[in-house]
């Protein structure tokens, strides 16, 4: 005999199944757990410091960008022969104190970093042979990290199809800058976002940080690296076409504890907000999904539209937060640390 409680559960599942979008609520409440499918060998990954940028342009070879080493590898298709590309150093052509790295379809890399406190880029061919670069006004201030590891500012650097230069700039009243190679601002996109801490200017401007990322499909996003977590898409011409809010239960105890007073850090003559990340990476696919890796071990897909169709982890030896997320041009997703490939439509 089948008990009145039983019958009703199951009568609840059977009509769960036939009302529309039962099943994009069960995907959204399920959890992949995705494994390597490809990683550098151990004689190669033991080059390396801190990998914190894992990268391959389509037919190309990979790229490997050690923050600690302040160094650039590549590695060939086979993953059997690796080369350092750049060397440490304050001069033209080498790298001290490096905060962002990208590459381009083509191989060609940029590189930000920091000689003597003042921020440069400098964009370097296949070879690994410098062919542009500038310095940027100002010095480095500095106030979203993970440990050592610097997100924001010079770190959000993204080249774009087109050649120019995507980086993070609130304290210039645009969330992010187009730059030419040749270090010419092009243009600003996006106002910044309400905070509540609009009267501490260097808070507001650190919860206004975030990555700007290309659609390969046309336009960009922007993600909050910080604070209450969101982000927004843009068209090609820097309209706002949506905002949306990130949310869900693996985030509601990290959004909660968000404080309402910031601590500070004295950096030479001034006090700076040290602002702890909600984000630690982020990637659009070549289908338009944007991935977001946070700073507890999960990561969210949004498709083109910027509803969450998905939520992962990411695991090897055990589950780990990424430092990095990048699309191969195979479709892979390369990621830091460790320097694995992951299939991610697994």
């Amino acid at each position: 005999m089948t008990r009145p409680g039983l019958a009703l559960a199951t009568v609840a599942v059977a009509c769960a199944l036939l009302v529309p979008g039962a099943r994009a609520m069960r995907a959204a409440l399920r959890v992949d757990v995705l494994r390597p499918v490809a990683a550098l060998p151990p004689h190669v990954t033991g080059l390396f410091e801190e990998p914190i940028g894992f990268q391959r342009p389509p037919g190309g070879p990979y790229y490997v960008f050690d923050r600690r080493a302040h160094a650039v590898y590549t590695i060939d298709a086979d993953r059997v022969t690796s080369r350092k590309l750049v060397e440490i150093g304050p001069e033209m052509g080498r790298i001290i104190q490096p905060r962002g790295f990208d590459v381009s379809p083509t191989g060609d890399f940029v590189i930000a970093d920091a000689p003597r406190g003042q921020e440069r880029i400098q964009i370097f061919g296949p070879a690994g042979l410098r062919t542009n670069g500038f310095f940027l006004p100002g010095r480095v201030t500095s106030s979203i990290t993970v440990g050592n590891l610097v997100l924001n500012g010079v770190a959000s650097l993204q080249l774009t199809s087109r050649g120019t230069l995507l980086m993070s700039e609130p304290e210039t009243g645009a969330l992010f800058t187009e730059y030419s190679r040749a270090g010419t601002p092009l243009r600003g996109i996006g106002v910044l976002r309400e905070t509540g801490f609009e009267q501490d200017r260097p808070l507001h401007m650190a919860l206004n940080a975030g990555l700007p990322l290309v659609d390969p499909a046309g336009g960009f996003y922007y993600v909050f690296l910080a604070g209450r977590p969101m982000f927004r898409k843009y068209d090609a011409t820097g309209t706002l076409v949506y905002e949306r809010h990130i949310e869900g239960t693996e985030l509601d105890s990290w959004v909660a504890a968000l404080p309402n007073r910031w601590p500070t850090r004295r950096v030479e003559d001034r006090e700076i907000p040290y602002v702890a990340p909600t984000v630690r990476a982020a990637a659009v696919d070549a289908q338009s999904r944007l991935w977001i890796a946070f700073s507890v071990p999960y990561t969210y897909v949004y498709d083109a539209s910027g509803d969450k169709v998905r939520t992962v982890q990411f695991s090897s030896t055990g589950v780990f937060l990424p430092s990095s997320l990048a699309f191969a041009g195979n479709g892979r997703l390369l990621v830091t640390p460790g320097c694995y490939e992951f299939d991610p439509d697994a």
